[in-house]
Parts: structure tokens; sequence; C-alpha cells
């Protein structure tokens, strides 16, 4: 089958799997397409980060990972100098274990984890509701993803989706950091 013609196909069957309200996604798109609200009012748009990594995490304060926190921290102290940008994504799509709103999430994750890098607002990250980002990541990675709290999407230099890694994998395994090394070292 011609390529085209696949992706008409894709782009058709996608179309009906999503609900009405969703705009279909761009053929060719990268993360930079998509922003997210936050808390405080305002978007983050990744745009903005276009050209460097970006470590996406959905997070849940209420969450036996919630360690994590700290781990995303010690990865933005440690290469934000260098250009990489973590967000936290909180959610309440695994076991409904962000039971805050607003600011008082990214207050949270702060004052119990010394979180300084962005917390967006609270945002829907799977099922026919999740985020745009989120859809895109799905086909991106169609088998990597989010199936609890603290998964996490790198996204490479390029604006693709470089790596993913399972809520299990903690943010200073050597598998992560490695990514992040290697996309940090990446022609920009």
């Amino acid at each position: 089958m011609p390529v085209a013609r696949r992706e008409a196909l894709f782009l058709i069957a996608g179309a009906f799997a999503l609900p009405a309200r969703a705009a279909p996604l761009q053929s060719g798109a990268t993360a930079s397409a998509f922003s997210f609200a936050r808390p405080e009012g305002g978007s983050l748009a990744l745009a903005e980060q276009a050209g460097k990594p970006i470590l996406v995490v959905n997070t849940a304060t209420a969450c036996g990972y919630a360690p994590q926190f700290s781990g995303l921290q010690q990865l933005w102290t440690r290469f934000g100098p260098r250009g990489l940008t973590v967000i936290a994504v909180p959610s309440a799509d695994f076991g409904r274990q962000e039971p805050l709103d607003g600011m008082a999430i990214a207050e949270a994750a702060r004052r119990n984890h010394g979180v300084t890098f962005p917390v967006v607002a609270k945002t829907s990250v799977s099922g026919p509701q999740a985020h745009p980002f989120y859809r895109w990541a799905a086909t991106e990675k169609p088998a990597e993803t989010p199936r609890w709290n603290f998964h996490k999407y790198l996204v490479g230099r390029d604006g693709h989706v470089a790596a993913a890694f399972a809520t299990p994998v903690e943010p200073t395994d050597p598998r992560v950091i490695a990514a992040i090394v290697k996309e940090l070292d990446a022609a920009g």
C-alpha cells in the first residue's frame, strides 16, 4: 500500500477513535505543537523549548511513587543548566491519586519534595479525554503509554519522543540519565 494512502487511512481511522471534540493530530507534528495550562494562568508552550530535550512526567502527589519528585528535581538541578526541561503534569487518571487542584499541587511538590521545575495544571493523560500531547506521544510510542503515575516521556532535540520510561523506572536510573545525556549531546 503506498505511504500516502496508508497515512490517509490512519488519519481517517484515528478521527473515528477520538472523541468528537478532540482535534485530529497533525501528521508530522512535534512536541512544539503543544502547550499545557499553568495553574496560575496562562500556558507553558513546548515551542519555547524547541531544540532542547524535555522530560514530561505525569505525576500525583498522593501516589506511592511521589518520592520520584526528588529524583526529577535532581535531574533538573544537574541537567537544567545544559538545556533539559523537566515538566510535571499532575493527573488523577490513575487511582485518583491527585486529590489537590490548582496551585496546591505545585505547592505540595515544592514543600514535600523540593520541586523547582515547572508543574502544570491538573490534566488527563489517558483515555479519550487525554491532553493532545499525550495522544500525540501515544502515536510516537504506542507500546509505551502511561499505565500509572510517574510515566516519563523524553522528548528529544528533534521534537519527537526519544524514549519512554515506565513508572517503576526511577528518574535517576542510569537508562534515563544515558538517554538525557544522549539528547543533550546531540547536535541542536
